[in-house]
């Protein structure tokens, strides 16, 4: 009887297993496909929440608007998104809706 395999973990094949614990360097720093409203960011120096508030397009440029998150009186930041093939990222943050650390 011959079983026909879902994937390369054998489970399914949509899902596949990740070879690395939540700490490490590779799954914390993968950056996101696109950045939207409502992600929230970490400020990597200081480890602060930022929420992103809007995005637009200046000229061929992306900017994400940026507010720390529980200060509504902070003024917001902008930040220049930075594009590549594959992904977008903001510098000097890392995306932090996976973590439970803010």
């Amino acid at each position: 009887m011959r079983r026909e395999a879902k994937g390369k973990c054998g489970r399914c094949a949509s899902r596949w297993p990740v070879d690395g614990f939540r700490e490490c360097v590779y799954i914390r720093s993968v950056p996101v496909k696109k950045i939207q409203v409502g992600q929230v960011w970490k400020k990597i120096d200081t480890g602060e929440s930022f929420l992103v508030t809007k995005t637009y397009n200046e000229a061929l440029t992306t900017f994400a608007v940026l507010r720390k998150t529980g200060s509504e009186t902070d003024p917001p930041i902008r930040i220049k998104v930075a594009k590549t093939a594959a992904a977008s990222e903001l510098p000097g943050f890392t995306y932090a809706q996976e973590s439970e650390e803010f």
